[in-house]
């Protein structure tokens, strides 16, 4: 299990870690605005946090999640023609909770009323460029075995660097 993931905007990768360890590296997609805080930005909130909920286990590759929940659907390009105005929440969430008061926690800042996730986004859509609303999308086999490894209440940092 992991208990710490590093998030880089700068190198638009996940790290892992269990007890100091690296354990795995991810690529992701951050937002294409950038980072910030501020409700209604469509921007990646920086800063510590932590996995609040985890929603999808079980769910088949590429399931549609709107509100949390599963529509039923799977994405293929064919949906994705159909509805191309959907952001595209797929496979699994890692729902994050802000941990900093006033800086992404509470108020207009809270990361988790902001409802900010890691989630599986179509295989369409390119990894290592900022892209996103807001949230960190991965490639739905790695949100798979990421949700796998990561317990609630596991520790997430947004930093703007590099980490390398």
């Amino acid at each position: 299990m992991l208990d710490k993931l590093i998030i880089s905007v700068a190198d638009q990768t996940l790290y892992g870690f269990n007890n100091y360890q690296p354990q795995i590296i991810l690529p992701v997609s951050t937002a294409l605005n950038g980072v910030g805080e501020q409700q209604n930005s469509n921007c990646t909130p920086r800063g510590k946090h932590q996995i609040r909920a985890k929603i999808g286990a079980n769910l088949p590759l590429n399931a549609v999640l709107r509100g949390r929940r599963w529509t039923g659907e799977i994405w293929s390009p064919t949906l994705n023609a159909q509805y191309p105005e959907r952001d595209w929440i797929l496979s699994r969430i890692l729902w994050l909770s802000g941990c900093e008061v006033g800086f992404n926690r509470l108020g207009s800042v809270d990361s988790f009323q902001r409802y900010i996730y890691l989630h599986g986004t179509p295989d369409t859509e390119p990894m290592g460029i900022p892209k996103s609303h807001g949230c960190i999308r991965l490639r739905n086999t790695d949100i798979i075995k990421l949700f796998d490894i990561t317990p609630i209440h596991c520790d997430v940092e947004i930093i703007e660097q590099s980490y390398r």
